[in-house]
């Protein structure tokens, strides 16, 4: 494991830019006044309360009650989280794809190609899959940060994280395919979008493409010049997992030849992998479940041996341990949201200046702003969704463009999102505010990205 120890080069210093300027300006105000992660969901749960008592007038009492009751809400989500982290991490660990990620790594010499690799394997694994992105992004961040002299650690786990930015207009974005999908909550006012009119329109298109070849580059370039501002990971710090093995064990007894023979991992593995092909042949789709199943069981073959899988879970398990209390918070918040009425009095605050032109970029920028006090995609187009969509159909407006612009408007402000971090930090043994001084640069940047798309993509379709 990684532990957090790091070394500082001691090399001459020398004057950075503008950009280095502004980072460093952001990771010293962030180094200062931001708690961790579960501190933030506390003090996200009492403003939340707040603003249910003060502008919903909720009595204390109710809003109390919203936020208990909702409180596990999540559970199942949560989870599904737990497993796809944990699946997702097992996998990467596994020898095949272990040394696919030590190769790949290996070929990168400086720190600009370290960043720009990090930030191009988050952000097209995210597009893929989320979950699948959140951990492969993270994990070859490491790897890197290993591997090349010179690279600050905090900015390659950052640049690796910003990639889940195009996750909700890519394969597994929660809104675009909830409104494709046959008997979706609001087909009687809006029908069903196919994916060729959102995930794969001209304007998310171009919006993905303009984030996959501009993104890295922009991360790269906020790479400290400064030597002495460099945070390197300290190599004597990784341990190298544990790994069973039965060799020079003369007393070996069956059950510990079972436990190591790679027959039962092949089989099982291989089982679990036919019944995947079995659900897509019967017209299965691609959902969370899925993705955890297939994480689950490919892992089990590619290690092969029961007792070597084990030891990686064993592994993993201290990558998860630290995030699992948090979710059922922000489903305490979500409570409130729902229950005091107060997600829906936010998005119609937006909707009354909007007009058929200018819904989906004000939809966008709900979105992004609600996601801070719930950031789930499913759950909170469940909430905002029947609002910004009669609203499209009162004023005429796009629905599409107005549908991805909540999920747009989701995907972007995750950049500051303590929630979705997580991993990446469970991963990479920092904290927070070693990486947030960056992420504010990068949700700027991308804010141009994907206010221009929304907007644009608002005036054509009107």
């Amino acid at each position: 494991m990684i532990q957090a120890v790091y070394r500082r080069r001691p090399e001459k210093q020398r004057p950075g830019g503008p950009m280095n300027a502004l980072a460093n300006f952001f990771t010293r105000l962030v180094n200062r006044y931001m708690p961790d992660p579960l501190v933030i969901a506390m003090g996200l749960t009492v403003l939340t309360m707040l603003l249910a008592v003060l502008v919903e007038g909720s009595s204390p009492l109710d809003v109390t009650r919203y936020w208990g009751g909702g409180f596990w809400n999540l559970l199942a989500f949560s989870m599904q989280m737990t497993v796809i982290l944990l699946a997702g991490y097992i996998l990467a660990r596994t020898p095949l794809v272990d040394g696919l990620l030590d190769r790949i790594a290996g070929t990168v010499r400086t720190p600009f190609a370290a960043i720009v690799v990090a930030t191009l394997v988050g952000t097209i694994g995210s597009w893929l899959n989320w979950g699948f992105g959140l951990v492969i992004g993270s994990i070859v961040a490491q790897k890197l940060a290993l591997k090349v002299p010179g690279l600050h650690y905090p900015l390659v786990i950052a640049a690796a994280f910003s990639g889940f930015s195009v996750y909700g207009i890519g394969l597994s974005g929660s809104v675009p395919l909830l409104i494709a999908t046959e008997g979706h909550f609001l087909q009687d006012r809006m029908g069903l979008i196919p994916l060729s009119e959102t995930i794969f329109s001209a304007p998310l298109l171009i919006a993905s493409a303009l984030v996959v070849l501009t993104l890295p580059l922009f991360n790269a370039w906020l790479h400290p010049k400064n030597p002495r501002q460099i945070v390197e990971i300290d190599p004597t710090t990784v341990a190298i997992p544990f790994e069973p093995s039965l060799a020079g064990n003369t007393e070996a007894t069956l059950a510990d030849r079972m436990n190591h023979s790679k027959v039962t991992g092949i089989v099982i593995g291989a089982l679990g992998l036919f019944y995947v092909g079995l659900r897509f042949s019967d017209g299965g789709s691609l959902d969370l479940n899925t993705v955890n199943f297939i994480f689950v069981f490919l892992g089990i073959l590619l290690f092969a041996s029961p007792a070597r899988y084990l030891a990686a879970l064993a592994e993993g398990v201290k990558i998860v341990s630290g995030i699992i209390i948090q979710y059922p918070f922000y489903a305490g918040i979500m409570g409130v949201l729902v229950g005091s009425g107060l997600v829906v009095s936010f998005a119609e605050l937006f909707v009354r200046i909007s007009t058929a032109e200018t819904l989906p970029i004000w939809s966008f920028i709900s979105g992004g702003l609600i996601n801070i006090l719930a950031p789930s995609g499913g759950g909170q187009w469940a909430m905002q969704g029947p609002v910004v969509i009669e609203a499209a159909r009162e004023l005429n407006a796009s629905l599409a463009a107005t549908a991805l612009g909540v999920q747009v408007g989701d995907q972007w402000t995750n950049m500051i999102q303590p929630f979705w971090i997580l991993p990446a930090l469970a991963i990479s043994k920092l904290k927070l505010r070693d990486v947030m001084g960056y992420m504010v640069l990068i949700l700027g940047y991308l804010g141009l990205i994907f206010s221009g798309t929304i907007w644009i993509w608002g005036y054509l379709a009107a």
